[in-house]
């Protein structure tokens, strides 16, 4: 393999990008499969909602156990397994006649099979492959899950109308098998095992690919050997923890209830359904210019933007709870997708500057159960609140405090202050 003409870390990338298309779409398309089945069934939103949640909080707790799994075996057998995880819920699914099932199914084995697969694991190796372009490689590769939104959600919104729910879930798992397993066979863990180094800089020793574009600031926090029980005990852990927390909340706040609350403002539910895609469709160049952006001018400014992007998108939704503008609608559907799903792109990389080192996967994984805990506590707030309140208000408030919260979070914990990128030499 490091025989190719091009470097196979592309090919990583593609692959990567082609799993979190489907893998995220599976998870997404919760949001679609919600209506009808409040519609057989007759649950109330929270409880509904609650599944989604049950499965993130269950796959948040298996976060630290993924970590050292990849650590110890690599992603191929971790991906492998989240597929079949995916594809058994999805099977299960067609089953559903009571809430245990429900949870069991949609919530429970289809969460840990995204968990295995999406965000959190490919951030424990994709920073392997890049250095220079950490955070580029990483926004192409996440921006597949636009192009799986595009191509896949109006596909099963139109097989949910045709032929009911329970034929989508079967439709993803036979894809997931058919597709996802095959294709993650080629998937390494880092370029040393095909005999090549990070970037495909062939000509540079590995110790001096860091120095290429990261400039070290602060060399005795760089010099410790961070262990997971080292890392707990600083402050920026936690910083990282909170922010991290309050990103996805409002990030799955948003994406499990936009569909039905944009159903009740008065759009069509096909329209809602194309939003929902529309959203992840914009984020393609959001993800790639900002993930570019950020190795340029720092993490923390695009972690602003994003922030920024679902501060912006929450106060379109309170203006739609009034009237159902499609001025606000486009307002909501850019500034999600366009900047707010940008903070996909840094994610690894905020971390891997902070606590480089041989126990990345065993502290990304901590980190992780409080990226799924906020996953998991976004959707359920907001339908808990909707059945107390009979709106939606109180929930996108609260989710607006989050994106501010965030982004102080990651200030606080800077990134710069241990490894700058080529945007910060000259402070």
């Amino acid at each position: 393999m490091n025989r190719l003409p091009f470097y196979y870390g592309w090919i990583i990338v593609g692959i990567a990008f082609l799993t979190m298309a489907i893998s995220v779409s599976a998870r997404t398309a919760f949001s679609l499969m919600m209506l009808p089945i409040l519609d057989e069934f007759g649950w109330s939103r929270g409880l509904v909602a609650g599944a989604f949640s049950f499965g993130f909080m269950l796959s948040a707790a298996l976060s630290p156990v993924v970590g050292k799994l990849m650590d110890r075996y690599g992603p191929r057998l971790v991906i492998e397994t989240g597929v079949v995880f995916l594809a058994g819920g999805m099977f299960l699914a067609q089953a559903i006649e009571k809430p245990w099932q429900l949870y069991l199914s949609l919530g429970l084995l289809v969460s840990i099979g995204v968990n295995l697969m999406s965000f959190t694991v490919q951030s424990l190796y994709l920073p392997n492959w890049f250095v220079r372009r950490r955070a580029f490689a990483t926004g192409i590769a996440f921006s597949g899950v636009g192009v799986g939104a595009i191509v896949l959600l109006p596909w099963l919104q139109s097989i949910i109308q045709q032929d009911g729910w329970r034929e989508a879930c079967r439709f993803i798992a036979l894809m997931s098998i058919g597709i996802l397993v095959p294709l993650n066979l080629f998937v390494r863990h880092r370029p040393e095992d095909i005999g090549a180094i990070a970037d495909g800089d062939a000509a540079l020793a590995e110790t001096d690919i860091p120095r290429a574009t990261l400039r070290v600031v602060d060399e005795a926090w760089v010099a410790i050997d961070w262990t997971l029980a080292r890392t707990i005990r600083t402050a920026r852990f936690w910083w990282i923890v909170g922010s991290y927390f309050c990103a996805t909340f409002a990030w799955y706040a948003v994406q499990v209830h936009q569909t039905k609350f944009l159903t009740e403002a008065g759009f069509s539910p096909v329209l809602a359904a194309w939003a929902l895609g529309i959203v992840s469709v914009i984020a393609i160049p959001g993800q790639i210019g900002l993930g570019a952006l950020s190795d340029r001018i720092g993490r923390e400014w695009v972690w602003t933007i994003a922030c920024s992007g679902f501060a912006i998108c929450y106060l379109a939704l309170i203006g739609l709870n009034y009237t159902p503008s499609l001025i606000l609608l486009y307002i909501m559907i850019i500034s999600q997708g366009l900047l707010g799903y940008a903070m996909t792109s840094v994610l690894a990389a905020i971390v891997a500057e902070i606590f480089q080192g041989l126990h990345f996967g065993a502290i990304f994984g901590t980190i992780s159960v409080a990226l799924l805990a906020g996953g998991a506590a976004g959707p359920w707030v907001s339908g808990v609140l909707y059945d107390i309140t009979g709106s939606y208000q109180p929930a996108f408030v609260l989710a607006f405090g989050c994106c501010v919260l965030s982004a102080i979070g990651i200030w606080i914990a800077a990134p710069r202050k241990v490894r700058a990128t080529p945007g910060w030499r000259r402070a």
